[in-house]
């Protein structure tokens, strides 16, 4: 029997909680998880591939079963290169489920074999993203209730940057 492997990409800038939420979750439904941490050129990232790896990887350590991965490309390739049996995708809201959706229909087009499995965040994570946070946290709030606290220090280290 072959083992089921899910990519689960994202820039993850920062990880939040509802990733680890959404990965933890994976974790227990495919045999690994590839947390694939994409370049992001056209986002800008406060942090670098470097950084986010590396907080991803401190988030999610308490989980044997999943790896981590910088990429560029499309995900379709990089689907092929890592022997990936789906690609998992969040949906937070309804207004997720349009993008979600065109996005798993044009990769099927690229690869009829491609399938992409959604998941909805626990209740308590719903409202978190990355873009809020970020922004919170550029105002120099408390983004202690929405984000491992790694990145906390991490934004932390940002601030003291000058950031």
């Amino acid at each position: 029997m072959s083992k089921t492997r899910v990519i689960y990409p994202g820039t993850f800038d920062p990880i939040t909680n509802g990733h680890v939420d959404l990965v933890a979750r994976a974790a227990r439904m495919f045999d690994e998880v590839v947390v694939a941490i994409a370049v992001g050129h056209h986002k800008n990232p406060v942090f670098s591939l470097e950084e986010r790896i590396r907080l991803a990887k401190l988030s999610l350590n308490h989980l044997s079963n999943v790896e981590f991965v910088g990429f560029d490309g499309l995900l379709v390739n990089f689907s092929h290169e890592q022997n990936a049996t789906a690609v998992l995708r969040g949906l937070r809201a309804v207004s997720d489920f349009e993008y979600e959706f065109q996005l798993a229909n044009m990769n099927r087009q690229l690869d009829q074999h491609f399938e992409t499995v959604f998941l909805t965040p626990s209740e308590q994570f719903s409202f978190i993203s990355s873009t809020m946070v970020r922004e919170i946290a550029r105002l120099k709030g408390d983004v202690s209730k929405f984000v491992p606290p790694c990145v906390v220090d991490a934004f932390n280290h940002k601030h003291q940057q000058g950031w």
